[in-house]
């Protein structure tokens, strides 16, 4: 292909250094991030006539506008900073994991006296231990749910002292032991959260040994409600272990067993995680954007992806393809050192249980894709069919694949927030949902009129700006998707009046005749139009209203989150309004110091002290005001 001066010339400036690479296309959008041991030889390799470049890397190639590079020191540098850049960009070209989230983790707090259990969807490194990822939450919470029964640890919020005279309810119904009133040491608590620990990394023998031991102890020394106790634990432990699979001798090594099937540019990968000799659980990932890629490099991607993410690194990990040599001698090295400098192994079993399982989770990756993909063909089915009922009962020019929908919450007037979100073909588009923070005092509260007038014309005066923004670009500048585009149609929760306010703002920006809007009243599910007394019903079974609905629903839980979130804020703020020498600094530093008004009343002169740009004279003060 030929090349115009400006890429010509940055191609004769690459440097023969390890490092990463970023296309960006016309727009500046980053569209591919890769790495090299030469970004030199690697990137010059995509621009040379060879007819070996399959028809993703051409179509790659006609899209590269501008190139960057990142000089590092070594190869297992670059190969990092490639998966944070894929991580946050998600460029169009690399193969990526689907789903722009996070997926949920085990957290155990190890690094408090009294450690909790809790479900999170970010690690840190905070002392804390994690479990995961998991591709669906719902599990999590089940599997805590099995665990507390047979572990039952805190999830109150008490300060434990074991000096407590009564326990809660939980403690009664057994699934709690009560520290708080001293039922059970810090070192036994401790134990036993270690003991779930060892359960949820599938080495489950020494907990069984250790637990039996202690009951045989506690009936000869005629404690038979203790024994009793630990009689029910270890039912409930037989139990769970029944259900695990025995693969192995329960000395082989830990291993995670990958393979993978694909279709039409989606790839499902399946693993089995074996811990012990047991199958203690599995999981499933779906990449996107793998089609015209080989298999092996497809895997390589994905590992890279998972394993930066994992709470835990396993002894040996086997594969259904070969990686490349010089990305399997990389990739062993990073997660050797993700290990702790143990090693880690990457292999294709050729024969043998460990072939068979490989076989056993491509016939489980194959099974999933499949069901997966019934599963999308049926919701696509449902939500073309939503927005062609819409398009038809509302009398559309065409479907509505861009709908917002807006409302306002608040209490009494109090803390009050405007919603918007977005669905686009009939799905939540939640990086585009937006909350506007409504000053009552401005518009006399409480008035929900006003209030989405007030949202409604911060909204089109930003599509306003965009709109300019796009006709005079500005280096740097870059509009907000939110924002600059035009719905195909305005869902408000409301009737008439609400409607009005929002017609006001349209005919304002010279959108009326745009932009179409219906107000949704919540009684009947009677859909209002503007200057039109007589309302539309939809069939009650339609997948127009069932989205409507959704739509509406969703809009209403949006808002409630986020007037809940400023309604505290505001609540733990006000209440130290009244204290001399405590302004708005002070104010701000303490919250965030103790992240409640529960932990600054019961912190001590010295540690409320201690918060940034405090002193002995403003914490005696707080505390006196407080107590």
């Amino acid at each position: 292909m030929e090349l115009n001066e400006h890429l010509q010339g940055t191609l004769a400036t690459l440097p023969a250094k390890p490092g990463c690479y970023i296309y960006r296309n016309a727009e500046g959008t980053i569209i591919y991030v890769g790495k090299a041991i030469s970004l030199k030889n690697r990137v010059r390799s995509y621009f040379h006539a060879d007819s070996s470049h399959d028809a993703k890397t051409r179509r790659l190639v006609r899209d590269i506008a501008n190139i960057e590079w990142i000089v590092v020191g070594s190869e297992l540098e670059a190969l990092i900073l490639e998966m944070n850049l894929i991580k946050k960009h998600r460029p169009k070209y690399n193969i990526r994991l689907k789903d722009d989230k996070r997926y949920p983790y085990i957290k155990i707090h190890w690094n408090e006296p009294f450690p909790k259990v809790t479900v999170t969807r970010q690690m840190t490194e905070d002392g804390s231990r994690y479990f995961g990822p998991y591709t669906s939450a719902w599990a999590v919470y089940q599997t805590l749910d099995a665990l507390r029964r047979i572990f039952p640890y805190l999830t109150c919020d008490r300060e434990i002292t074991g000096l407590d005279k009564r326990a809660c309810l939980y403690f009664d119904i057994k699934l709690c032991i009560a520290p708080c009133i001293g039922a059970v040491t810090q070192a036994g608590y401790r134990q036993m959260i270690s003991d779930l620990m060892g359960f949820l990394g599938g080495h489950s023998e020494e907990v069984v040994t250790r637990l039996e031991t202690e009951m045989q102890k506690a009936a000869e020394e005629m404690r038979f409600e203790k024994a009793a106790t630990l009689r029910d634990q270890l039912k409930a432990i037989s139990s769970v272990i029944e259900r695990q699979k025995i693969i192995f001798a329960s000395d082989y090594k830990d291993s995670d067993v990958l393979a993978m099937a694909r279709t039409d540019g989606e790839a499902c990968v399946q693993i089995f995680f074996i811990r012990g000799g047991k199958l203690i659980g599995r999981e499933y990932f779906i990449l996107e954007g793998a089609e015209d890629t080989a298999d092996p490099q497809v895997m390589t991607e994905f590992i890279k992806q998972f394993y930066a993410e994992a709470a835990n690194i396993p002894e040996q990990v086997l594969m259904p393809e070969e990686m490349e040599i010089e990305e399997a001698k990389i990739i062993g090295q990073w997660l050797r050192s993700k290990r702790g400098g143990q090693k880690v192994e990457l292999f294709v079993p050729k024969d043998g249980q460990p072939h068979d399982l490989v076989k056993m989770a491509a016939e489980n990756a194959s099974e999933t894709l499949q069901a997966l993909r019934a599963q999308w063909q049926a919701d696509a089915h449902k939500q073309e069919q939503a927005l062609g009922e819409l398009q038809s009962a509302l009398k559309l020019p065409a479907p509505p694949n861009r709908i917002e929908c807006y409302d306002v919450s608040h209490t009494q007037g109090v803390a009050t927030v405007g919603a918007m979100i977005v669905f686009e073909q009939g799905t939540p588009a939640k990086n585009l949902y937006r909350k506007f923070n409504i000053d009552s005092a401005s518009i006399g509260a409480p008035d929900d009129f006003a209030s989405m007038e007030e949202m409604l014309t911060r909204r089109f005066k930003r599509w306003h700006a965009s709109t300019l923004l796009s006709q005079n670009p500005t280096p740097g500048s870059k509009p907000d998707a939110s924002f600059s585009f035009l719905p195909d149609l305005i869902i408000i929760d409301g009737g008439k009046g609400q409607l009005g306010r929002v017609v006001k703002v349209l005919e304002k920006f010279n959108l009326f005749e745009k932009v179409p809007v219906i107000g949704l009243a919540k009684q009947e599910e009677e859909i209002f139009f503007p200057h039109n007394s007589q309302p539309l019903t939809l069939p009650r079974h339609s997948q127009g209203l069932y989205l409507v609905q959704r739509i509406r629903d969703e809009a209403h839980r949006y808002g409630i989150t986020a007037h809940r979130a400023r309604r505290s804020k505001q609540g733990m703020a006000s209440q130290l309004d009244s204290i001399p020498n405590i302004g708005p600094a002070r104010r701000k530093a303490l919250l965030k110091h103790f992240g409640s008004m529960d932990k600054i009343k019961e912190a001590s002169i010295e540690e409320l002290a201690a918060a940034q740009g405090m002193n002995q004279s403003a914490a005696k003060a707080i505390k006196a005001h407080l107590e």
